[in-house]
């Protein structure tokens, strides 16, 4: 995926629904957003990649107990744990915060953004180094007109405008 993808979470998010939100790169929850991996109890295990994800966003230690004991977290744990970026009090708060953040994202370079995302990504991939693969997509960046015009416009002290080639 070469744009950020933005989960917003409003009620529960148990099993699949939670492993949907954690394939996401950022996760926006409400007050009211419950999480859990309850598979334990339907004598299965989290599918989807829910038992690498958790662990990769919260880590092996608390991720592994959430697993183990089905445990239903409530959104400001989630936000304490770091499985969500940010907790607000309604929907209409949340999808304000995501629209906020995508319009961040949209004034920065779909090259660089795009590249950020596959080098954080290659941290998770055995087959490659992840900083082989972040010198590789930092050169490439070097090598585009969004390079050229953020650099000239911090010259310039103005904003860049990038065009994504």
């Amino acid at each position: 995926m070469s744009v950020p993808v933005i989960a917003l979470v409003n009620g529960y998010a148990l099993g699949g629904g939670c492993e949907l939100a954690m394939a996401c790169h950022l996760r926006i929850a409400t007050k009211n957003a419950t999480f859990s991996q309850p598979e334990v109890n339907l004598g299965l295990i989290p599918g989807y990649g829910g038992t690498q994800r958790l662990i990769q966003i919260i880590g092996k230690t608390k991720g592994l107990e959430l697993m183990l004991s089905a445990e239903m977290i409530s959104s400001s744990i989630a936000l304490d744990l770091g499985l969500v970026n940010y907790v607000l009090e309604d929907k209409k708060q949340a999808m304000d915060k995501a629209l906020e953040l995508i319009n961040i994202f949209k004034r920065k370079s779909p090259i660089a953004i795009k590249n950020v995302i596959k080098s954080v990504n290659s941290f998770y991939d055995n087959d490659v180094n992840g900083f082989d693969k972040e010198i590789e997509l930092f050169s490439e960046c070097c090598d585009t007109n969004d390079f050229k015009e953020g650099a000239l416009a911090f010259i310039e002290k103005r904003c860049p405008n990038f065009k994504g080639d």
